[in-house]
């Protein structure tokens, strides 16, 4: 072992970890203006799973199309199990600041339909492999999650506002939700989101480039590292904001929530539209990133995890037995690991 690169790559997982603090500061006081659901969709999944779609650009522009999927499908095998499970583990015991007894998941429905249902194409889309036909339904199917955020944002702001109500002269009158926010916090979170958004593109190529010259000098296999390792280093920021805001109580719970629900849906749609651009640059317009045995496999097996990860969630409450369940599928995940097809060395 090289304790050199171990030493590094710690170094550099401390940076990130300075980086997500600041980002999820940040995310926290932004949701006072622009509401929990709608900062954990977009700004804070865009924002953590950056490291993630820079792994996903450098691999499939070398030409490396099963790294660059794979790395993708790990990071929603982790995050929808493992992820989810350490959430709920802080939000609902004392690791919290205001523990909670379980968690109301109710408002997520759109959220949740949308991630099961871009699951499911994004793994049709790949029985004939990706091309740029794909490329523009994922980037369609991203832009519209996203216009779907800010109308449901748009109309709990409304309805917020008519219900602050402060009196003027006797007379009731509506007082919107941002006049009710002061201005200093709001430039402190922008500046905060800005610098911890900074800080995590700044530390996280280094930190996956150590990460992977560990696992080199261990001897993991590509598949490992694309599927199990690749994601642990571009998820790291999620993971780690993730549960800085589940020690937050409620409010930092449903941002949390709300994130990887979002970045898991932003991995189905956005960054496989990236990863096929990516493909295009390195071989042409009419690039087409193919099936295979090893990727059909691992889609499989993400899919599955996904629905069934989401089978809980469509309740109305989550709490700690939902977390438990969730590692357990987790760990299922890894022993199905041991059976996926065997890796083909090219000569």
């Amino acid at each position: 072992m090289n304790i050199e690169n171990f030493l590094l790559m710690l170094v550099w997982l401390g940076g990130l970890i300075l980086a997500s603090w600041v980002l999820s500061y940040g995310a926290e006081h932004l949701s006072t203006r622009f509401g929990a659901k709608f900062v954990g969709r977009t700004l804070l999944s865009v924002a953590t799973t950056l490291p993630e779609i820079a792994i996903v650009i450098y691999a499939a522009s070398a030409g490396l199309y099963e790294v660059a999927i794979g790395a993708g499908l790990g990071s929603n095998i982790l995050m929808m199990t493992l992820g989810l499970a350490l959430m709920l583990l802080i939000a609902t015991t004392r690791l919290s600041k205001a523990p909670l007894k379980r968690i109301d998941v109710s408002t997520f429905k759109i959220d949740k339909v949308f991630l099961l249902v871009s699951a499911l194409i994004s793994a049709i889309l790949l029985l004939d492999g990706y091309n740029y036909i794909d490329g523009i339904i994922f980037v369609g199917m991203f832009v519209a999650y996203i216009l779907i955020a800010l109308i449901e944002m748009k109309r709990e702001q409304k309805i917020n506002e008519s219900a602050v109500i402060k009196t003027v002269e006797g007379k009731s009158a509506a007082t919107p939700v941002h006049v009710l926010t002061n201005k200093n916090d709001m430039t402190k979170a922008i500046l905060a989101f800005a610098a911890g958004t900074i800080g995590i593109l700044v530390a996280a190529g280094p930190f996956i480039d150590s990460l992977q010259t560990f696992s080199e000098d261990i001897g993991v296999s590509t598949i490992v590292l694309a599927v199990i390792i690749s994601p642990i280093a571009g998820e790291m920021p999620e993971k780690i904001s993730m549960m800085i805001l589940a020690r937050k109580g409620a409010a930092g719970a449903a941002i949390a929530i709300a994130n990887v629900l979002g970045s898991k849906i932003l991995n189905n749609s956005l960054l496989l539209g990236v990863a096929i651009i990516a493909a295009m640059y390195h071989g042409g317009f009419f690039t087409t990133i193919p099936n295979s045995e090893m990727l059909w496999f691992q889609m499989m097996l993400a899919t599955s995890i996904t629905v069934v990860a989401l089978i809980p969630m469509f309740k109305r409450y989550i709490g700690i037995r939902t977390g438990i369940f969730l590692v357990g599928l987790y760990i299922l995940s890894i022993v199905i690991q041991f059976f996926a097809p065997v890796e083909i060395k090219p000569h």
